[in-house]
Formats: C-alpha cells, structure tokens, sequence
C-alpha cells in the first residue's frame, strides 16, 4: 500500500506519516517547508523528502491515497493531480477514521481539557498494559510518535479537535470521527475566525453529539452550563453519564483524591485537573477498567505535555509555565494553582497570542480572567496582531477587556522587568502562553530567578 502526504511537515500530518511507515505502508511526501521537530523525525523513520516543495509528478493513478493536511492550498499543484487522477484524497480525521472504522472509537472533545484528558486515558491504559491504537493533539512526555495505528488494537482514543479538516473540507475535526464512546469536557467560545458566533460554535458540539454511533454512550461535564445541556438533551437518545469535580484536599506533593471511601495520592493538583480525572476514569470505566485500577495508575501521572509543566523549584519559589491562553484556560490555570498554593503569592503572566485572543471584540471575554492572582501581567506583540492582518488594539483596550488588575506590557523586557521587582520568597510564578513570550527560555530565566530566592 502507498500512501502520499501532501504538507508532510504539519506538526499532526508528520505523526501519522510516522504511524503508518511503521505500520508497513509505503510512505512518500512533500511540503514547502518542514521546521523541527517534523524534520528530525521524518528523517529518522526515512520518509523525509529529499526536496522541499511541490511536485505534480509525484501524484500517479498507482497511489492508494493522498492525505491533504491543512498547510496546503485549494490550487496546490499535487492535489489538483490527484483530483484529475481520481485518486482518493482523504483529510487527516478521515483517514484515522478509515484506519479505526471496525474499532470501538474513543473521542475526546471540548474547548478544553481534551489534550489532559486524552493523555490520562493513555497513562492508565499503558500502565495496565492493554493495548489501544491513539492520536494525541500535543507532544507528551514519553512518546516518540503521537499517533499509533495497528490491526490488534480494539479501541481507538482520539483527541477530537474541532477546527477544520483541510483546505478542501470544512468540517470540523471531531465530526468526522463518529465516536462509539465520546465525553465534553467543556465549551467556551474559541476558534473565532471558524466560528463567527458563539451560538454556532456551541452548534458544533451538538452536531458531534448527533454523530455518536447507534448505542453509543456520551460523557459530559454536568458543571458545565452549555455541556450540561447537551447531556440532558441526548439523554433519551444514547447512554449520557455525568462526571464533576470529586472531593479532594491539596497535599505537599499534590493531590489526595476522596473517592469511595478510599484515600488516593495524586501528584496533579486542581479542581479542573481533578474535573478532568474523573472524566478520564469514566471513559476507562467503559473499557472495563475500575475505578482502583485507574487511580491507583494515576498515583505518578505529573500532567500532559505544556499543561501545567513544572519549570523550577527552590525553597519557597516555583515556576509554572502552561498552554493556556483562552479565557476558560486562565481561570482554570490561575485557579488551580491559587488553589494549591494558598499561602504563597502568585504572579501571573499571560500572552496574547492566537488569533482569537488578539481580535479586539473578543478581549471583554477576558474579564476577570486572572483574578485569582495575586499580580497579573498580560503580554502582546504588535507586530504579531500585524502579521495576522487583525485591526491594531492598545494596551488601554487590553486593560478595559480584562477589567483592569492587570499591567499591560508590549515587550519582552518588560515581563521580565514586572516579574524582577518582586521578592519572589514564598511566590509562585505562572507564565501562560501558546508561544514563548517573543522568545523567553524559560529554563535559563527559571535558574536566574532562582539564584535571586536563594540569596534573599
């Protein structure tokens, strides 16, 4: 079998380029450009082009199917071949459906919340040794590849994304999956350049909900308002389980989860990390895992890849980075952290970064976001609301929209200067961001505030 990638590098299109060659599928590719880590990785499994670029000749009538990632463009010079060929071209989501159609599908959705969930399902599952095939959104700590495909596998668990499945389809991800088990974690507003309004962006998730095989079973946060409804709505339709916050208390080392009258040691920590515990422990419970089995696997689970990463720690000082960047993420961020450490000072800094978070009528949807800190600094880069082509905001429509307790701050040397003039004894730092702060090396910088806890 010959399969041909068209935008081989794309940081999903490379995973399952991965998974099918060691699958045993003949794997062939292009792109324009190809950054690390796509690059290392596709070179070590040998399916790196040799060339960058397109190549029309590359598509031939003998090819079993091309997969069109989202980097490429409706006139790309391969993908206009293969429509004149009739090859049969398939998106990233159709073509994990093609490879898990006769298995029992997993699929993991929500505004946020999706990449933990996914990867707590994963570490129970590994750790009691049952074999599943998977995709995974992010990077997590101890995969080389986060996509696996193979003909043993019973189960296939999918991270479902709702924005798009390529240039030439408009559906979201998640839609194409057609879930036997599916659980929302939460909704709130995000992909607005996708989803114009929020009443079409809550349209998604019902849609998804629609698509749940025939006896399927859908799982739902029932402390989430927008989820909440959903759930009672296909109640009468398909199995629907509700899951919530569980009773827990903050320990020195992380968490002690309550839960049927035995004692549990975590070593995450939060209510929304703890929230979507129990939801993980849900979906295991319909692969036939019990409720101890599956916390007793999580007692040395440390978090998913970016999600709350403990960067530094010394005496009295840590420093946290995280993912998050949409209104929901910071709240939930700010407020498990708060949570854990009560007694300490938490400074918080956030970038605005995506395209949502920069658009100028989205930032009220910021307010009180990160009230829970105890200093609040948010980040934005000029010349990257530019660079997306968005209407220019200023710091003041930065501060209205968060609803002021916050600096505003428009470079780099200036988060550094707001996390400097604090005594950072007895503190913890949170920096959120889906970039880096304009290129911050958080690591070096942890250390150089470290020295500054042990000299004081």
């Amino acid at each position: 079998m010959h399969v041909h990638f068209i935008a081989i590098g794309g940081s999903a299109m490379h995973n399952l380029a991965i998974a099918l060659s060691r699958k045993g599928v003949i794997v062939t590719g292009s792109d324009d450009e190809i950054f690390e880590p796509s690059k290392s990785r596709l070179e070590k499994q040998g399916i790196l082009p040799s060339q960058l670029g397109w190549n029309a000749e590359s598509i031939t009538s003998s090819l079993d199917a091309v997969i069109l990632g989202m980097h490429a463009r409706e006139d790309n010079p391969e993908l206009l071949r293969a429509k004149e060929l009739g090859v049969k071209i398939f998106s990233y989501p159709e073509y994990l459906y093609e490879q898990s159609k006769n298995k029992i599908r997993i699929v993991i959705g929500g505004s946020h919340g999706k990449t933990t969930i996914t990867s707590m399902l994963l570490h129970a599952i590994n750790k009691l040794q049952i074999d599943v095939d998977y995709m995974v959104g992010a990077q997590l700590d101890g995969y080389d590849c986060m996509v696996k495909l193979s003909d043993s596998a019973n189960y296939m668990i999918l991270e479902g994304d709702e924005y798009l499945s390529s240039p030439i389809d408009r559906r979201p991800k998640f839609h194409l999956y057609k879930p036997n088990i599916a659980i929302i974690s939460g909704i709130a507003w995000d992909h607005i350049n996708v989803f114009p309004t929020f009443e079409n962006y809550v349209s998604q998730f019902e849609k998804f909900c629609e698509l749940i095989e025939p006896n399927g079973k859908l799982i739902f946060n029932q402390e989430d308002v927008e989820v909440a409804k959903l759930g009672n709505k296909y109640a009468s339709k398909i199995q629907t389980i509700s899951y919530q916050t569980p009773e827990f208390e903050p320990s020195e080392n992380g968490t002690v989860l309550h839960w049927n009258n035995e004692r549990y040691s975590l070593l995450v920590f939060g209510p929304h990390n703890l929230q979507n515990l129990i939801g993980a422990m849900r979906l295991a419970e319909t692969m036939e895992i019990s409720t101890h089995d599956f916390l007793n696997a999580m007692s040395d689970f440390t978090g998913a890849g970016k999600r709350l990463q403990k960067v530094m720690e010394k005496s009295s000082f840590t420093m946290f980075k995280d993912f998050a960047h949409s209104p929901s993420k910071l709240k939930a961020t700010t407020t498990a952290v708060k949570h854990q450490y009560p007694k300490r000072k938490l400074i918080a800094c956030m970038e605005l970064h995506t395209f949502s978070s920069l658009k100028k009528e989205f930032l009220p949807h910021y307010k009180d976001a990160m009230n829970k800190a105890d200093f609040a600094l948010v980040y934005f880069n000029p010349k990257v609301v530019a660079h997306k082509k968005l209407e220019a905001i200023s710091e003041s429509h930065v501060l209205e929209g968060f609803g002021g307790n916050v600096e505003v701050v428009t470079s780099t040397e200036k988060v550094f200067q707001f996390i400097k003039q604090f005594d950072l004894t007895n503190s913890v730092l949170l920096m959120m961001s889906s970039g880096n702060f304009d290129g911050i090396d958080y690591d070096k910088f942890g250390e150089e505030l470290c020295a500054t806890v042990s000299a004081s």
